[in-house]
């Protein structure tokens, strides 16, 4: 089903005005502190009255200002994953967790489905102050899944964890989203998040959309990476596992040829998502030679977007793929870089951290 949002709403000197669609998948909102991330997900959750404005989900119709409906947040159906997990100190994971049955009348998600998805069956006996932040959000989840929400919403479930936290649970987060029947709205200012996670892409800023869409096609798109970041910009490919080398490089085919990586933790046929950041890049016209760069793909230049300063963001597609290359505009010159222009991307193996490389899906969202 599609989460349908246009509202408008004061909060003194700030305001939002914005409409957006979130199919089925998961659809972020992202942007910096103070663009009104949070403000839009409480107003789905019916935790905001807005000021004007109309909201539904699917055939359901949330609020609606002109016609006076406000849907109480418990009448919702839509299960709440804050940014702190919020478990009860004095209830086990069990115990926890089964406080989410309280919240739907006829119980048809099995707890031990829920607790195998989230990996959290060793923990079932445990307090939360035994918890790692991690398992907490893990729990915190499972809890929202057993009150069978027709929608998840989840406010930057992971900003209040370390690194090692989030490599932790982000794997989870995509069984999720790959596994299970529920759409969700996921508020993050994490661009890695972002290209893990997302099916659609909203981004937020002073209270407006400044682009939404499907997430690959923003994340690829130079007029949007002013809005995302320079410096963390960078597009997403799918990959399938081809082999493990002996000298402990993975070999992947993505639809532009192939690309070499440090071993990734999958099987061959796995279905992967790369993300390539843009300054990692190089650019050559003519076939590379004598490079200890192992990853060359021909490319097409499909735009090219000077920046203010020395820099410019091009758009490449290899194969059906779309990636960016940053580089300098004098680069861009001497290169004679247009639309239409054959040349190679060159990557190192190397440029690819291991938290850029998520597991994908070959199966479209589900959704009801």
């Amino acid at each position: 089903m599609t989460l349908s949002v246009s509202l408008r709403h004061g909060f003194g000197s700030f305001a939002l005005d914005l409409a957006f669609e979130a199919p089925p998948g998961v659809t972020v909102l992202f942007g910096r502190s103070g663009s009104g991330k949070t403000s839009v997900v409480n107003a789905v959750a019916g935790l905001l009255r807005p000021d004007a404005g109309r909201i539904s989900l699917g055939d359901t119709l949330l609020c609606d200002t002109t016609r006076r409906i406000h849907v109480p947040p418990h009448r919702r159906r839509i299960g709440y994953v804050f940014q702190d997990a919020r478990l009860f100190p004095h209830l086990t994971v069990r115990g926890n967790l089964l406080y989410g049955r309280w919240f739907t009348q006829r119980a048809t998600v099995p707890l031990d489905h829920v607790v195998d998805l989230l990996g959290i069956g060793a923990l079932l006996d445990r307090r939360p102050g035994a918890l790692s932040g991690g398992e907490k959000q893990r729990v915190a989840i499972g809890r929202a899944l057993l009150a069978e929400p027709r929608l998840l919403l989840m406010d930057e479930p992971l900003a209040a964890l370390d690194e090692a936290r989030k490599a932790e649970i982000l794997p989870y987060l995509e069984r999720l989203r790959d596994e299970v029947a529920v759409p969700v709205l996921y508020v993050s200012h994490a661009l890695a998040e972002v290209a893990r996670l997302a099916t659609t892409l909203v981004v937020l800023e002073g209270g407006r959309v400044t682009h939404a869409g499907p997430a690959a096609a923003l994340l690829a798109d130079p007029a949007a990476v002013p809005a995302l970041g320079i410096r963390e910009a960078g597009a997403v490919l799918e990959a399938r596992v081809v082999r493990h080398e002996a000298d402990g490089l993975t070999q992947l085919a993505v639809s532009g040829g192939t690309l070499l990586l440090p071993r990734v933790a999958a099987e061959p046929g796995a279905l992967l998502r790369i993300r390539i950041h843009a300054q990692d890049v190089m650019l050559s016209r003519a076939q590379p030679e004598g490079l200890s760069a192992l990853n060359i793909l021909p490319a097409v230049v499909t735009s090219l977007r000077q920046g203010d300063g020395p820099g410019a963001m091009v758009q490449l597609r290899c194969g059906s793929d779309l990636i960016l290359a940053r580089i300098t505009r004098r680069s861009a010159t001497a290169l004679g870089l247009e639309p239409g222009v054959a040349c190679h991307a060159v990557l190192k193996s190397v440029a690819v951290a291991q938290g850029d490389v998520g597991r994908a899906t070959d199966a479209a969202p589900r959704g009801g």
